[in-house]
């Protein structure tokens, strides 16, 4: 029972210091890495190119590991399929990061330091998740 809990809070704590650490809970940091052909600012390149390197790690380590530390296995996606449906969300979500400044982890962790703005950003994703609940139906 305390794994449980324990480890999701260390690994959400770690993650959410990481994003506040990098820059990436402020909007106009994210908006300026995103402004390729106006003021560039290329720090954020820095803080993904970092997380590409500990994923590529993380990625052959999970290849040599029977099962994962605190679960019984792994959940991988299975499908590997581009659908019409991937390539409009994934859209969507660039279109809204450029907008916002903020895409779902970076907005969740900047309620501990702008908890108003990243209130309303929280709100409108829950709202926008809704509605596509709402207009999708069963899957």
């Amino acid at each position: 029972m305390m794994r449980e809990i324990l480890v999701p809070l260390v690994s959400g704590t770690i993650f959410g210091a990481g994003l506040i650490i990098g820059g990436m809970t402020d909007p106009a940091r994210v908006r300026g890495f995103l402004d390729l052909f106006g003021n560039w600012d290329p720090t954020l390149a820095f803080v993904m190119g970092g997380a590409v390197l500990v994923m590529a790690l993380a990625w052959m380590l999970q290849r040599r590991m029977q099962r994962p530390a605190f679960a019984e296995g792994f959940s991988l996606p299975n499908s590997r399929d581009i659908t019409p449906r991937l390539v409009g969300g994934s859209a969507l979500f660039g279109i809204g990061w450029a907008i916002a400044g903020l895409c779902p982890g970076p907005g969740f962790a900047a309620l501990a330091i702008a908890p108003a703005s990243a209130a309303i950003f929280i709100a409108a994703m829950f709202a926008g998740m809704f509605l596509v609940r709402l207009t999708e139906g069963p899957r």
